[in-house]
């Protein structure tokens, strides 16, 4: 145990602060440009199914994580699960690399597609930006989000209730213009065979469900910093669940809401479609103020996700199963600044990228490495880890664990074989890296299965 006055990681996170945290993440700038890419994947509001699939798996989904995350209470999240549930000293090291493999590469990527988003809600404001100024934007609020990180925890808890606040003003705003002004004809007017169960409807479906867990995603946010969280066996479940149920209902109705304003064959090719929304009803002076709150939204997010994410390298390398720079605090703010450092820098490098097709390849490699490797890992754990105390058992298991599997399954199927094959092979360079480490380390396979430190 580290001494008092040594850095360390500080429990000083409750419900309320956990609980802000996944829902920042979730509601971001997701699902303020993903409703007319939802609409075009069926090509009609029947696309409004896979928001509810995406609701059954993220609750499923959720109770995988509520259970681990009660039971592993430490900074990394699924980096500890995998590492437990596959055998620590031996495959579970393989599986705790390519976790910490996986988000090395992929929250930049997540992080940088938000700020792509962010930067394109701006160009209603600013309607000459041009492609460098939109990149030079994005790159901005990657910087900026590090730099309000940059302190103790005390200081994110607070700002992240904060942000919660206006987060939750914002979508509750977009939900009420729509209700006040909402048509049920246009909520109905489904296109001729909306529901002919064809090939082409299921493949809509999981593209649908696929774009809607991109938008629920983040629930499992408080997982990943448990290692700074009060009565984490209390507080991760409800965080988990809480969120899930208040952000579902929000969504649902802001997007049924949406389309009962703006008709669905319009709706599915706009660019800001909060700000054509309130255009449309409030006229643009007020479409602007509202613009203004989504972007607010979206760096509150971004603002979480780097939270979250920054502490998965940090807890890895601490266990001595990353590179050591990683797990270096802050010598009096009792962080960790080079994680963070490093998440933002590529994260800004990453917002360069164009957002076609990035939102399929996050979610779809994720799926891989990281989704349907947890569902098992609860099953491994129940039984070959009876020393493991699981304060929070899922519910009704083992029928909530395979619905998830089933439901990651099927999202991976209707993605496209390009992106699965990218997710392949980032596995095959994710083991090509951990093999060429444990061989230098003397690890399993190649020696003793005790670890000899970070490299």
């Amino acid at each position: 145990m580290p001494g008092q006055n040594s850095p360390h990681l500080q429990r000083r996170l409750g419900l309320l602060e956990a609980t802000s945290a996944n829902m920042l993440e979730m509601i971001g700038v997701g699902p303020f440009i993903t409703i007319p890419l939802i609409l075009t994947t069926m090509n009609g509001p029947q696309a409004m199914l896979g928001w509810l699939l995406g609701a059954l798996v993220a609750v499923c989904d959720g109770l995988v994580w509520a259970e681990l995350g009660a039971a592993m209470p430490g900074t990394g999240g699924p980096y500890r699960y995998l590492s437990e549930a596959f055998g620590p000293k031996r495959l579970g090291r393989l599986m705790s690399f390519l976790f910490i493999w996986e988000t090395v590469c992929l929250a930049p990527l997540s992080i940088g597609a938000g700020a792509v988003g962010f930067a394109q809600y701006t160009k209603f404001l600013w309607p000459q930006m041009n492609w460098w100024e939109g990149k030079a934007v994005a790159v901005g609020v990657c910087a900026l989000i590090t730099i309000l990180l940059y302190r103790d925890i005390n200081s994110v808890g607070r700002l992240s209730i904060v942000l919660w606040v206006v987060v939750i003003f914002t979508a509750l705003a977009v939900t009420a213009a729509g209700i006040a002004n909402f048509h049920l004809s246009r909520v109905l007017d489904f296109p001729p065979h909306a529901f002919t169960f064809s090939r082409q409807f299921f493949v809509g479906l999981g593209g649908a469900t696929l774009l809607a867990m991109y938008d629920y995603g983040g629930y499992n946010n408080a997982c990943f910093f448990a290692g700074e969280i009060k009565r984490p066996e209390y507080v991760i479940p409800r965080s988990i669940l809480l969120s899930i149920l208040l952000v579902g209902i929000l969504y649902l109705t802001m997007n049924v809401s949406i389309i009962g304003v703006i008709p669905w064959r319009e709706a599915m090719h706009s660019t800001f479609i909060v700000s054509d929304l309130m255009q449309r009803v409030y006229g643009s002076t007020v479409a602007k103020v509202m613009t203004a709150f989504v972007l607010f939204t979206t760096f509150a997010s971004l603002f979480a996700v780097l939270l979250g994410y920054s502490r998965v390298p940090y807890a890895a390398a601490v266990d001595g199963r990353f590179f050591s720079a990683f797990g270096r605090l802050h010598a009096t703010r009792n962080f960790p600044w080079v994680s963070l450092i490093f998440m933002g820098i590529t994260s800004a490098v990453a917002s360069l990228l164009d957002l076609s097709d990035l939102i399929t390849a996050l979610v779809v490699i994720q799926v891989l490495v990281q989704f349907m490797a947890q569902v098992v890992a609860v099953t491994m754990i129940r039984r070959y880890r009876p020393d493991i105390q699981r304060p929070f058992q899922m519910w009704f298991y083992p029928i909530t664990s395979v619905i998830a599997f089933a439901g990651w399954a099927f999202i991976l199927a209707a993605s496209g074989l390009k992106f699965i094959l990218w997710g392949i092979a980032l596995i095959a360079l994710g083991i090509g890296a951990y093999l060429w480490r444990a061989r230098m380390q003397a690890e399993w396979p190649f020696g003793p299965t005790e670890a000899r430190g970070a490299i």
